[in-house]
């Protein structure tokens, strides 16, 4: 299985750190965007590593918790005339997207066709709330009222989000392992 991560911030770092640790050995990073001392309270990012590209500092991170993990970087932002291009061998897409117009083109190009695993709702404090959905091929974890300029991003939360979509993906993937080995 083929899985891309598009936006490695709070949400695509942290998801990507929970994969390589489950043993997902191939991962496509994508993201324009370089790393902020604002981002280091939730992402995963070291300080030594401000105004380096996100894809490329992630997959150095990433390389140094599995060596042997085959990563794609593509420092590239999201559109509709590169969405289809950079996403076409993909099985399994990870939407980590700050900006609603973005969530929106992925979603209309490629949700009728490739399973999408989104987040909505992952500012705030609160964990009370946090549930999973399935909605056609997309599934989406959070929980579904504090939008992130409503309130601030705390990492519980936002890695908390992100574990209800790693364990998604492991039972999708574990799924077709066992599908494709049988």
């Amino acid at each position: 299985m083929k899985i891309a991560i598009v936006g490695v911030g709070g949400i695509g770092s942290n998801v990507a750190v929970n994969l390589v640790r489950s043993g997902i050995t191939w991962l496509r990073i994508i993201d324009f965007d370089r790393v902020e001392p604002s981002n280091l309270n939730r992402q995963f990012y070291f300080y030594e590593q401000i105004g380096r590209h996100k894809v490329e500092a992630l997959a150095e991170n990433l390389r140094r918790i599995q060596p042997e993990v085959h990563i794609e970087t593509i420092t590239a932002k999201i559109n509709a005339e590169n969405c289809c291009l950079l996403l076409a061998d993909c099985n399994l897409i990870v939407e980590g997207l700050d900006q609603a117009a973005d969530k929106k083109i992925l979603l209309e190009k490629l949700g009728n066709e490739r399973l999408i695993v989104s987040a909505c709702g992952i500012a705030g404090m609160h964990l009370d709330n946090i549930s999973s959905r399935q909605i056609g091929n997309c599934h989406i974890s959070g929980d579904f009222i504090t939008a992130c300029g409503v309130a601030p991003l705390y990492a519980h939360k936002v890695c908390t989000v992100a574990n209800h979509m790693t364990a998604y993906i492991l039972h999708v993937w574990s799924e077709q392992h066992a599908n494709s080995a049988g």
